[in-house]
């Protein structure tokens, strides 16, 4: 037998028993017990006895205004932590370095909990709206170490002759940094700067251990909720639902990412 048909063979080997599996799988399912568990239909009714209004107008929206907020803070701080790690002063790089170690070595979720609760009791301090934005501001901290890298790799890509010719123009070293180099670093970044996006739609989910008032939940706390109460109480109705619309949000986002990637693959040939 040839090594080709021999092959062939393998591949369709392989599958046949995929194929098998999964149809022995949808045999032997109780299908009325799991539609019953995960896909309640009164959970799932899309009428006003449902969960999709409050998982959507309360828990996607303030989804998406806690990524937002915690990436542009991020952003912001990371744009100086970066520029920190890069300075030719000492002390600016170990600070900078110290702290991208610090928090990049920690869980997301022992930083949150630290603001939410040890903050308060050890400096007698509240961070501005509450829980809620004790956590915004762990998840910005934590947000700015990681982006942080991202950029530093960003602006050490741009040539250094960039820098020398704006330089040999007469630009100043600040001029030359924030017109000439962070402009390109930017469009070197942004695929990765996406990914950080999308981490950080996932990472809100993290909110939910410290607690929020019933306006400020967002998807993952709505969907516990309805864990205990509401139409679909008992079952795990709402956590697939939250995850649905996850998966809406995050899919289309790294798709983005993938066409970044492959037109910049292309520019580069």
């Amino acid at each position: 037998m040839k090594r080709t048909t021999r092959r062939r063979l393998v591949i369709w080997g392989i599958n046949l028993l995929v194929v098998a599996l999964i149809a022995l799988v949808v045999l032997v399912a109780d299908w009325s017990t799991i539609r019953q568990n995960f896909w309640n239909p009164g959970g799932v009714s899309p009428g006003s006895d449902g969960n999709w209004g409050d998982l959507i107008t309360t828990g996607a929206v303030n989804t998406a205004i806690y990524t937002v907020i915690a990436f542009a803070g991020g952003l912001t701080f990371a744009l100086v932590l970066a520029l920190a790690r890069l300075s030719p002063i000492a002390t600016l790089r170990w600070i900078a370095t110290a702290y991208v170690e610090f928090f990049r070595g920690l869980p997301a979720l022992i930083v949150i909990l630290f603001m939410g609760t040890g903050v308060p009791i050890a400096f007698g301090w509240t961070p501005p709206g509450g829980l809620v934005g004790a956590g915004l501001i762990a998840l910005i901290m934590v947000a700015a170490a990681y982006i942080s890298e991202t950029l530093r790799a960003g602006i050490q890509a741009v040539p250094k002759g960039q820098t020398e010719a704006a330089r040999s123009l007469g630009m100043s070293g600040t001029a030359t940094m924030f017109k000439i180099v962070l402009p390109q670093a930017f469009r070197v970044v942004i695929p990765p700067l996406t990914n950080e996006f999308v981490l950080l739609i996932k990472d809100t989910a993290l909110l939910s251990v410290i607690g929020s008032t019933v306006d400020t939940r967002e998807l993952t706390n709505v969907a516990r909720d309805f864990q205990s109460s509401g139409p679909s109480a008992g079952t795990a109705t709402s956590l697939i639902q939250a995850a649905l619309i996850y998966l809406v949000i995050t899919i289309p986002l790294t798709q983005l990412v993938a066409w970044q990637e492959r037109r910049q693959r292309k520019a580069t040939r």
